[in-house]
C-alpha cells in the first residue's frame, strides 16, 4: 500500500463518501462527522507519520482528512449540517460513479461532472457494508488500492438518479409551501467551531477538537454572524475559533490568526458566542 500521505488521504476520502452512501441506503438522515472520520481511519489506520500530533493534539493524518472533506463540500456532494453530514443526490451518484480513490481524486481536481449511473447498478451484489476494508492490489504495475463498492451504496445512487416513470394521466397540481429564503454564505467559511477546554461540556467527546458537531456554530443570515449558545458552569475557560473543522485556519484573541487563546471568566449559566468573519474575532453575550 502506498505510503504517500496524499494517496492515503484520498483513500480515506473515498471511504468517507461510501460510508455516507451506506448511511443513506439504510435510511439515516445524517451521520455525525466525527463518526464518519473515525470509520475512515478505522478502515485505513494512521501510520507512524500520520499519527504525529500537531497543535491542539490532532494527529496529522486526521487533520489532513478533515481538511480534504472540504473538497466534497465544494463539489456539491456533501453538506455538513449541525445534525450531521449528508450526501446530496449528486454525492450519492458520485459514490458509485467513481469506484476508487484515483478516479475520485481526478474528478475533484478537474471538476469533472458525475457521469450518469445506470439504474441496474442497484442490482450489484456485495456485502452489507458499503465500504469494505481497503485491500492491497494484486495486479502488477503498482496500481493503487481501491475501496470496494457494494450494493447498498448502489441502491442509494439508483434511488437518487432514477426518475419516476411518467404517469399516463396528468397529475393533479399539488400546493407546496414557499421555499425558505436561502442563506447568503458568500465570503463565509464552510464551518466555524469554538474549540476549547469546555468542548466536553457541550457534549463533544474531547476538548480542543474542532471537527466535532457539538462545537459547530451556525450562521445567522440576518446579521451574518456565526453563533453558538452554551450552558456552562462557573469557571475560567480558554478557546479558539477554528474554520472548516480543522486547525489549518484558526483565530485567537483579537482575531489574530494562530494567535493566543481567548480567555474568560464565567459566572455560570447560558451565554452566546458571536463570531464575525469580517474581523475574525469573537464576542460573548
Amino acid at each position: 500500500m502506498s505510503t504517500n500521505p496524499a494517496d492515503r488521504t484520498n483513500l480515506r476520502l473515498k471511504i468517507v463518501l461510501d460510508t455516507l452512501a451506506e448511511a443513506a441506503a439504510s435510511g439515516e438522515a445524517a451521520m455525525g462527522g466525527s463518526a464518519v472520520l473515525a470509520q475512515a481511519i478505522t478502515q485505513l489506520p494512521l501510520n507512524d507519520a500520520e499519527s504525529e500530533l500537531l497543535a491542539g493534539g490532532v494527529p496529522r493524518g486526521h487533520k489532513s482528512l478533515t481538511t480534504a472533506t472540504s473538497k466534497l463540500v465544494k463539489a456539491g456532494w456533501l453538506v455538513k449540517k449541525r445534525g450531521g453530514w449528508v450526501l446530496t443526490d449528486e454525492g450519492l451518484r458520485a459514490a458509485a460513479a467513481f469506484p476508487d480513490a484515483e478516479s475520485l481524486t481526478d474528478a475533484l481536481q478537474n471538476g469533472s461532472p458525475v457521469p450518469a449511473v445506470a439504474a441496474a447498478a442497484a442490482k450489484t451484489s456485495g456485502s452489507k457494508s458499503a465500504v469494505a476494508p481497503v485491500e492491497e492490489s494484486k495486479q502488477a504495475g503498482g496500481r493503487k488500492p481501491r475501496a470496494k463498492k457494494t450494493a447498498a451504496a448502489a441502491q442509494a445512487v439508483a434511488a437518487a438518479g432514477t426518475a419516476a416513470p411518467a404517469a399516463t394521466e396528468p397529475a393533479a397540481p399539488v400546493e407546496t409551501a414557499a421555499p425558505a429564503a436561502a442563506v447568503d454564505t458568500a465570503g463565509q467559511p464552510e464551518a466555524v467551531a469554538i474549540a476549547g477546554d469546555f468542548s466536553t461540556k457541550l457534549g463533544a467527546p474531547e476538548n480542543w477538537q474542532p471537527h466535532f458537531d457539538e462545537v459547530q456554530m451556525e450562521l445567522d443570515p440576518s446579521d451574518r454572524l456565526w453563533k453558538l449558545t452554551a450552558e456552562l458552569p462557573a469557571g475560567y475557560y480558554t478557546y479558539k475559533v477554528a474554520l472548516d473543522r480543522s486547525w489549518e485556519e484558526n483565530y485567537g484573541a483579537f482575531g489574530v490568526r494562530d494567535g493566543a487563546n481567548h480567555e474568560f471568566h464565567h459566572d455560570g449559566g447560558a451565554l452566546t458566542f458571536h463570531y464575525d468573519h469580517k474581523t475574525r474575532d469573537v464576542s460573548r453575550v
